[in-house]
């Protein structure tokens, strides 16, 4: 017990000198400059790169739908709605559909809410399912190609698969009429039947002005080591426990509830954001997804990403370091996580807090209003830029039909 104890003393205390060496160091640094193959797209600018079409739907697929729970307006997958917002003001909006590089159906299917506000998905893909098929009554563009050149925004926990447990989204499948289009979605995660190849993957949504609200100075020491705040283990919909985060949150907190490197809690106290200032790492554990909120609250607050989540695709790989930014622990290895980060030397850390605090790397996380350069709006289209211009396969032969329209779960086919 003595040498545990005496074991808990010095790293606490190494702790408190790493930060002490921070402080020091971020005096006299600027933030570190994101060069390589990843990092030099944050800045680009995609205006006159692209011309978006933005179909004008019934307002029942959209605002409606909105007007109906305005709580949509800030949830993580409220991405769809600001990216229409974006889109409608957007110099790379095009009126003629002619001259459209890709085209846009602002479809808003993650806003139907449970009384606590947790997105339901299975009217997702109905409505979804009806909305093509009014583009593709209305308007030729659609049949040209079958929806190769359009995309869609789908930021549910499992992208167009519509389901928020991973067993029964892999039993459903993507969507079959969006096997075409360019997908749009926070789920990423390699070699899984849920991200479509050439999928663009983009971060949940965070309301900005309520993060920046939540700034505290930059000088105040971050005094605690590991940060989490959530659950471990999400007993009504996984009762026997393990399927959850395929264990891995349960294995944070068997590990490490009572280890004193550790603030983790299923508790959510209002200093939330405040508290992930003052700590060095905050840990972003898989939840029925691989991505989490956490991942921009991180990068956002200078936590440094603890990435616990085999195989995950993260938002804008192509433009965002995050080897160098954050931390990655496989799943298996959670119960090693104190001799992992405590095994990281400062000067490693000091580099992965100096990137994030490169004020670009923050920029492309969020989706303010009205839009910045460089945020995450420019990302997706710079994301859709660079898959310019479509190889002439894409378009079908006059008569040509690719798409199964009566494919998937027979409850899909209602209409509504």
């Amino acid at each position: 017990m003595e040498i545990g104890r005496c074991v808990t003393l010095i790293l606490l205390c190494w702790v408190f000198v790493l930060r002490i060496g921070a402080e020091e160091l971020e005096q006299n640094q600027p933030a570190e400059r994101i060069s390589g193959s990843a990092g030099d797209v944050l800045e680009d600018d995609p205006v006159g790169r692209l011309k978006v079409f933005v179909y004008e739907l019934p307002s029942k697929y959209n605002k409606k739908i909105l007007q109906k729970d305005p709580r949509c307006l800030t949830h993580m997958f409220a991405a769809e709605i600001f990216m229409h917002r974006f889109l409608l003001s957007s110099p790379v909006r095009t009126l003629n559909p002619e001259e459209a590089d890709w085209f846009y159906t602002p479809v808003y299917t993650t806003c139907d809410l449970t009384p606590n506000g947790l997105p339901l998905p299975f009217k997702s893909p109905r409505v979804m399912r009806s909305a093509i098929q009014y583009i593709s009554s209305n308007w030729p563009y659609w049949n040209r190609t079958e929806g190769a050149d359009h995309f869609f925004m789908v930021p549910h926990d499992f992208g167009a698969c519509f389901h928020y447990q991973e067993e029964k989204a892999i039993e459903r499948g993507i969507l079959h009429m969006l096997k075409r289009a360019t997908l749009v979605q926070t789920f990423g995660q390699r070699n899984h039947v849920c991200l479509k190849e050439g999928s663009i993957t983009i971060p949940p949504y965070a309301p900005p002005q309520k993060m920046h609200a939540h700034f505290i100075p930059p000088e105040i020491p971050r005094s605690i080591f590991v940060y989490f705040r959530g659950l471990f283990y999400d007993v009504g919909n996984d009762p026997e426990g393990g399927y959850y985060a395929r264990g891995a949150r349960a294995s944070v907190w068997e590990n490490f509830k009572d280890n004193p490197l550790f603030d983790i809690s299923t508790d959510h106290p209002t200093t939330y954001y405040e508290d992930m200032q003052r700590a060095i790492f905050c840990l972003c554990p898989l939840g029925w997804a691989p991505w989490s909120p956490r991942l921009v609250e991180g990068v956002i607050f200078g936590c440094i990403p603890v990435i616990i989540a085999d195989d995950i695709v993260l938002p804008f790989a192509d433009a965002i370091p995050w080897e160098d930014i954050g931390v990655f622990v496989a799943e298996e290895d959670v119960p090693n996580l104190d001799t992992i980060l405590t095994s990281i030397p400062p000067d490693v850390i000091l580099r992965k807090q100096r990137l994030l605090a490169n004020p670009s790397m923050k920029q492309a996380m969020l989706f303010p209003q009205p839009a910045q350069p460089g945020d995450a709006f420019h990302q997706i289209l710079n994301g859709l830029a660079r898959k310019l211009p479509h190889d002439r396969s894409v378009y079908l032969k006059p008569g040509e039909k690719v798409l199964n329209w009566t494919a998937g779960p027979v409850g899909d086919l209602k209409p509504w």
